[in-house]
């Protein structure tokens, strides 16, 4: 039971994902709404799946293990992205700009 509880809080992240990357602004808050999406629902969803898994314990740890890299990595490329893109040239278009101290 709690698996599909999971299936399906992991879904509605990516949707909730998906409608923000439609609908918000600007490279920056479309990366916000993508890492989210990454992040939360890919993860609850991996947790679900070695919940359900009917394999053995390698299986089930597989998942987790993706889980767990996907919960290190995806926040540190979603940074290097948004500073790559500051970096190139494209601003925000929000009123606080948190990286103009970083620019001389």
């Amino acid at each position: 039971m709690i698996e599909y509880l999971l299936l399906a809080f992991g879904e509605a992240i990516m949707v909730f994902g998906a409608l923000g990357i439609l609908r918000f602004p600007d490279v920056y808050t479309r990366l916000h709404a993508a890492t989210k999406c990454d992040t939360g629902g890919a993860m609850t969803i991996l947790i679900a799946l070695a919940l359900m898994a009917h394999a053995p314990t390698l299986v089930r740890l597989k998942f987790l293990v993706l889980a767990f890299l996907i919960a290190l990595i995806n926040p540190m490329v979603s940074h290097a992205i948004a500073r790559g893109a500051y970096k190139y040239g494209i601003k925000p278009k929000v009123v606080v700009d948190m990286y103009a101290w970083d620019n001389p």
